[in-house]
């Protein structure tokens, strides 16, 4: 039976870029295909029924038909636009982030229903909610989330050497090798760190508990680096390259931490 010339979609798009003198080239994650890469013909004119529709970070539903070498999208309709995330700047930052390993994990023509679902999960956490200090633990939520519907989880409940359960205190992380191992152990070229007891609480709660459910976290700076240590060096080893918007979401968390430590009157100056 031969392949349909047309088809629908509905995904998330991840970027854009320009394309001859008038067309994009849209990244799109859909629920039912994974990673499409297609051409919007004329969608950077102001008249195009196109225009405002394939911004990254937005949700659509796409009608596509199929080409030799790159799909071509004929109608997109806006499912949810993250309105709301995209006028935060560390918000769509965080949502820039997300789209990023999204794009280095997903496979062009393989459907994953669960990177797509975890990816829209994220993104609707990303805006603090009222009265709630902003927090990054949606996205070491997602970081786990995305290697385990990857299939790469990191072993978290035992040794990845000998295999014993994991004694709290008497561990260590291994990006490379796999999750947490015994001080007892040390696997062939495994990069070691150090990882707390409750790093190690936190890895697993994020591991059980639905994002939505998560309980308040007061996390102090060095447990938050930690835990973004192991988490990052992770994914960037089985991505196998850095991850270009981690340097963005560090400069925005450096200077949210500088304004925290202005004093009243460097306060007053800068008002």
């Amino acid at each position: 039976m031969p392949v349909p010339r047309t088809y629908r979609a509905e995904g998330l798009v991840l970027k854009h870029q320009p394309l001859g003198e008038a067309d994009l080239l849209v990244t799109c994650y859909t629920r039912e295909d994974g990673k499409v890469r297609a051409v919007a013909r004329g969608a950077r004119r102001p008249t195009s029924k196109l225009v405002g529709h394939l911004e990254p970070l937005t949700r659509v539903n796409l009608s596509l038909a199929r080409g030799r070498s790159l799909d071509q999208v004929t109608q997109a309709q806006v499912v949810d636009s993250f309105a709301a995330l995209k006028g935060n700047l560390s918000a769509v930052a965080k949502g820039i982030y997300v789209s990023e390993l999204v794009d280095g994990f997903g496979v062009e023509a393989s459907a994953n229903p669960a990177l797509y679902h975890l990816a829209l999960e994220t993104l609707a956490c990303l805006l603090p909610s009222d009265g709630q200090p902003e927090s990054e633990l949606p996205l070491r939520y997602f970081e786990l989330r995305l290697l385990e519907v990857s299939g790469l989880l990191p072993e978290l409940y035992y040794c990845v050497e000998c295999r014993q359960l994991i004694t709290p205190g008497d561990h260590r992380f291994s990006p490379n090798a796999g999750g947490t191992v015994c001080t007892q152990c040390a696997p062939p070229d495994a990069h070691l760190r150090p990882l707390s007891v409750r790093a190690l609480k936190v890895l697993r709660l994020l591991h059980r508990c639905p994002l939505a459910e998560l309980p308040p976290l007061p996390m102090d700076a060095g447990l938050a680096r930690e835990l973004k240590g192991s988490l990052a060096a992770t994914v960037e080893f089985w991505l196998d390259q850095r991850v270009k918007s981690s340097a963005f979401l560090e400069h925005l968390r450096r200077a949210a931490e500088t304004d925290t430590t202005l004093t009243p009157a460097a306060n007053a100056r800068a008002e």
